[in-house]
């Protein structure tokens, strides 16, 4: 039995579910909420039973209003069975506010059957109908706050790895590292790259790390000192740094600008700051016997 402050919508819930289902789904039909595009009659009423099940299973054993986040122990069928239905319908592309209006919908249907319910007591229907919208309503904007926050953590997981896919540290050979810099650099990401290049010294023992930017879009005062920190920071790391992909254009803007690259090494094309990078260990590049009989 349930507990007394819910004993009403209880009683509503379970009285008839077939019909309630029924007025349900066709409510969400009139409210265009019902997306057949997407979900078949019987795929729909499944949810909205599921949901009934979870808010009959809630109301059997709560004491209390829900919190916000539904995060009460007694509200955790509800809950549960809101994150199933979420889950299914965001899946198959149903909007944000699709899924707040799926749960609203139901207030009609409920509210009916209460007012004939207990239409002789006004006081109590006010109060019940006031339960209801209240219960609802948590239920909507909880589904809204879960699927924003789902998808901000999406976002950010994608964000973090776009971030590792274009700051990519590459062992060329032993003691040589790169690292390949295209599109913008600017003060976060000129961190990351400092960052991931200090670890791969560490991990990789390297000596040699060639910085290129052939493929940085613009060379400004701000893009110059960020490579001469990360340089910097190389060298204090008991390493050499190269910046290779210095063009005419790009070399002609550094000295408009004034940025004095001091003792950093620097290099035209990637190939030569390579031969660079191996002189500096200690390797030799020689021709092969075969190409040099051709």
């Amino acid at each position: 039995m349930p507990n007394s402050r819910f004993a009403e919508i209880f009683k509503i819930v379970t009285a008839d579910r077939a019909e309630l289902l029924s007025d349900w789904l066709e409510t969400q039909k009139a409210a265009g909420v019902r997306r057949p595009d997407l979900f078949s009659d019987a795929e729909l009423t499944a949810q909205l039973g599921q949901f009934l099940d979870g808010l009959t299973a809630a109301l059997a054993d709560a004491s209390e209003e829900p919190g916000g986040d539904l995060r009460d122990e007694e509200w955790a069928p509800l809950r549960d069975a809101l994150l199933d239905i979420l889950r299914e319908r965001s899946e198959r592309g149903a909007g944000l506010a699709e899924l707040m209006r799926f749960v609203q919908t139901l207030s009609n249907p409920l509210a009916a059957r209460l007012t004939e319910e207990v239409a002789d007591r006004p006081e109590l229907l006010s109060g019940e109908l006031l339960k209801i919208n209240r219960l609802l309503n948590t239920c909507a904007t909880y589904a809204g706050t879960h699927l924003l926050d789902e998808r901000d953590e999406i976002i950010e997981r994608q964000r973090d790895e776009m971030r590792e896919l274009s700051t990519p540290v590459v062992q060329l050979w032993e003691r040589v590292l790169t690292i390949p810099l295209i599109g913008t650099l600017d003060s976060a990401r000129a961190q990351e790259v400092m960052e991931n290049l200090l670890n791969a010294i560490v991990e990789h023992r390297a000596e040699v790390v060639i910085i290129d930017i052939t493929g940085v879009r613009v060379v400004d005062t701000q893009v110059g000192q960020h490579l001469l920190r990360t340089a910097s920071a190389v060298r204090l790391m008991g390493g050499e740094a190269i910046i290779s992909g210095i063009s005419p254009k790009i070399a002609q803007t550094m000295v408009e600008l004034g940025v004095d690259v001091g003792e950093v090494t620097t290099r035209p094309t990637i190939r030569s700051a390579l031969a660079e990078a191996f002189r500096k260990v200690g390797f030799q590049i020689v021709r092969g016997e075969a190409s040099q009989r051709g």
